[in-house]
């Protein structure tokens, strides 16, 4: 518990060395190492990694919880308290330090003469109107990484290795006993376990491409293979992590599936794709006759520069981005998953539950979010509705004798 006499840092003064990273090892049973000041690795960490493992979290889970291990480790060596003395209150002036501190940035590795990452333009985006990344960090960030160090110290409480009390608690609720002991059975369970120095966060609708957009989109795409991999995306709707990882034998042009391994689960799943990403498929695999290892179990997707390699996320994405600026555009990997299942929820003729399926949605209520209009749809109807003016009412229907109307409604006005 905080005292009164506890005086919260002055985080104008505080400086945070970015001294510790998060490093890839290669080996299965421990992706990444978490490294202190000194370049030596940290047994704390190591320690919840392999829990982490056990449990059947990926390696790209690891990777995101230890890069919010990173920054408290920085944060606490800041401050010069160890990570097993920590109390509430480094944890309060870290969740105030990461909601208010610019994030660091670092110079590009092609470009180091140009300018620093994370110091472009915060206006939105003229062509698809979404907000690049701001110079802060994300009150998405700040809640994750209060949920992860949250979890951190819950285990180490369990094992006994880290301080007696978690510096992170959970939100004080106003009566004692049971959560929930008094809830009416009719209504919904709120969310009873949420952290005390958790920020609010803001759900944002989807954002999907425009067709004309899209297609000026696709058009800037230079070869064979980019194509096969945006129109794989924007018509099955698979993430890009998922189909990235398949093989030559995932795919399946006569019955027009392709088989990937969802993300949460790692469970295989044939999803349906789109007649043309198979023939721009086929059209890329022509290219590498012989120039590739050919089997049902080797890679799918290659780089284009020799010596050929299997294709990675970063070079996906920095594809995608060369794509993107020759438009002037910001789109992302993300926004063909949105734009698929959009395209799938606007046709009354596919199930929601269909929807669901093909995304890999644990849950309908995340697909139900692609049935809310799009801002750009609403501002088409509702400028058509202003065009069209008011409603007047309509005169007496045609056919009738001009007296008897006359002797109704008296005569009309010159």
């Amino acid at each position: 518990m905080l005292d009164e006499d506890d005086d919260p840092t002055d985080l104008t003064q505080l400086a945070v060395p970015q001294v510790g990273s998060l490093v890839a090892t290669g080996d299965p049973f421990q992706p990444y190492h978490l490294l202190d000041a000194a370049g030596g690795p940290v047994p704390a960490a190591d320690t919840y990694f392999a829990e982490l493992i056990a449990c059947g979290r990926p390696a790209t889970t690891q990777r995101s919880y230890g890069m919010d291990l990173v920054r408290w480790f920085r944060f606490l060596s800041a401050v010069g308290v160890a990570w097993d003395k920590a109390s509430r209150l480094e944890a309060r002036d870290f969740c105030r330090w990461l909601a208010t501190a610019p994030k660091p940035s670092r110079p590009h590795w092609r470009r180091p003469d140009g300018p620093p990452l994370g110091a472009g333009p915060s206006a939105p985006n003229a062509l698809t109107g979404k907000r690049p990344p701001g110079p802060r960090y994300a009150p998405a960030t700040v809640a994750h990484a209060e949920s992860v160090l949250r979890a951190f110290y819950d285990f180490h409480l369990e094992i006994g290795t880290g301080p007696m009390v978690n510096p992170f608690p959970l939100v004080r609720g106003a009566r004692r006993g049971r959560a929930e002991a008094h809830h009416n059975p009719l209504e919904p369970f709120g969310k009873t376990r949420r952290g005390r120095y958790r920020p609010r966060t803001t759900v944002h609708a989807p954002r999907m491409i425009p067709d004309e957009a899209f297609d000026q989109l696709f058009a800037r795409l230079s070869s064979h293979r980019d194509r096969a991999l945006v129109a794989f995306y924007v018509s099955s709707g698979v993430r890009a992590s998922e189909l990235l990882g398949t093989t030559v034998g995932d795919a399946d042009p006569g019955r027009q599936l392709i088989t990937v391994t969802r993300k949460g689960t790692r469970a295989l799943q044939q999803v349906p794709a789109s007649p043309d990403a198979f023939v721009w498929l086929r059209l890329y695999q022509a290219g590498l006759e012989g120039d590739v290892p050919t089997g049902p179990h080797r890679p799918l997707w290659w780089t284009l520069r020799r010596p050929r390699r299997p294709l990675s996320y970063d070079a996906t994405r920095a594809m995608f981005n060369r794509a993107n600026a020759a438009l002037g555009a910001n789109w992302s990997l993300h926004d063909l998953r949105h734009t698929a299942a959009y395209r799938m929820a606007r046709d009354p003729g596919v199930p929601l539950t269909d929807i669901q399926w093909v995304l890999g949605h644990a849950h309908l209520s995340t697909t139900e979010r692609y049935l809310s209009p799009q801002l750009r749809d609403v501002i088409e109807t509702m400028l058509a509705f202003y065009a069209k003016g008011p409603e007047r009412p309509a005169g007496p229907a045609a056919g009738y004798r001009a007296e008897s109307l006359e002797a109704l409604f008296g005569k009309a006005p010159k």
